[in-house]
């Protein structure tokens, strides 16, 4: 299951080169990378992305952090870019998109260190599951808080929750909440861009209440509470659905 709020920070500070020769697909990927990411550089043919390649770690003095590049291209190859890629960083998170038809070349990818392969067409929940597990594995190996940042989530500028603890707060300030003002924070954060039908949420607040039967007026009334507790809070009511909390 992808965390989007994880996926947001993960990628915040990442730097992409994305090398295909394609048109379409450059426009239709590209659209989406943009959407995660706040850098990326397009090149046409591996040639032009070897350029750029280089041409960024002059400029900045160091690689970029995500090499995405298809495999058959004019001019150079992804094979022979990932070799030369390699050569210069061995350490280059580095993922090729590949045709059903360009298997064969896939055995000399691996050996030479390629860290994931995807193929094409792409699927964008197939693609963005990649992108978050190797960014996770990257976020790793360059970051020594991720236990915590994965343990809080931003609501708004002011408020934030502790998934762990089960805590709402107001900058440093703790707001006291009841028990199932706290299990309806829980399931609407836990996964926060999506919208929880009624009964999901009426199951989850009143789950070890064998004698009780909850009906939606019940979870208005929390819901109520909660918005004049916290006014802040943007508890959404999804008309004929549910509810979520709009983060901001």
């Amino acid at each position: 299951m992808i965390d989007y709020i994880l996926l947001e920070e993960y990628a915040k500070d990442i730097k992409v080169l994305f090398v295909e020769d394609d048109e379409n697909i450059i426009k239709e990927t590209s659209e989406l990378l943009n959407l995660i990411f706040s850098y990326v550089d397009i090149a046409r043919d591996g040639k032009e992305g070897l350029e750029k390649y280089l041409s960024f770690r002059r400029e900045n003095e160091k690689f970029y952090d995500l090499v995405i590049t298809d495999i058959k291209m004019p001019n150079m190859d992804g094979i022979e870019l990932a070799k030369f890629i390699y050569k210069e960083n061995k350490n280059q998170l580095l993922i090729v998109l590949s045709a059903h038809s360009e298997t064969k070349y896939l055995l000399e990818l691996v050996n030479i260190g390629i860290s994931h392969f995807i193929t094409k067409p792409l699927k964008y929940e197939e693609f963005v599951h990649v992108l978050y597990t190797k960014l996770k594995e990257y976020y790793k190996k360059n970051h020594k808080n991720l236990k915590e940042i994965s343990e809080i989530v931003k609501i708004n500028e002011e408020l934030t929750w502790n998934k762990k603890e089960k805590e709402l707060y107001r900058k440093d300030q703790q707001i006291k909440l009841t028990k199932k003002e706290v299990l309806l924070l829980e399931i609407l954060l836990k996964y926060s861009e999506k919208t929880h039908t009624v009964e999901e949420i009426l199951n989850f607040i009143w789950a070890n209440e064998i004698n009780s039967s909850p009906d939606i007026s019940n979870l208005k009334n929390i819901i109520s509470r909660m918005r004049k507790k916290v006014p802040d809070l943007e508890i959404e009511n999804i008309y004929g659905f549910g509810y979520r909390i709009n983060l901001k």
